[in-house]
């Protein structure tokens, strides 16, 4: 394994980490920690976004270029990702199991749709 895929790896674990707790602190009620859970949430984004940059910048990559397709590809994601992650809140925390798997449906197509605009058709 590279040193920048262990690097990577490792960087992209705490973020996922980070973000899983913070997610769990903000939507379980129980524990009555939304602000706090919502900073610490904050923190694993922050660390997916270095994560990014240290693994482009050790294997030597040109910096991200902003295009519109790297915008919508971008929009589309949080899009989807939110859809699923609504449909599981409304199926596992808020009780409604028909709507959320519904919405959680939708939210897995939106994601299936990123395939073709991130590759292309043939």
């Amino acid at each position: 394994m590279k040193k920048s895929n262990f690097v990577a790896m490792i960087l992209g674990i705490i973020s996922c980490l980070f973000f899983g707790l913070g997610m769990c602190m903000a939507m379980i009620p129980e524990w009555d920690a939304f602000t706090s859970g919502v900073v610490v949430g904050c923190v694993g984004i922050v660390f997916a976004l270095i994560t990014v940059f240290v693994w482009r910048k050790m294997e030597h990559k040109d910096p991200i270029k902003i295009t519109g397709k790297a915008v919508l590809t971008v929009i589309v994601s949080i899009i989807g990702t939110l859809a699923l992650g609504v449909g599981m809140c409304f199926s596992m925390v808020w009780g409604n199991m028909i709507l959320g798997i519904a919405v959680g449906i939708i939210g897995i197509i939106i994601l299936l749709c990123l395939i073709p605009l991130c590759k292309g058709l043939k």
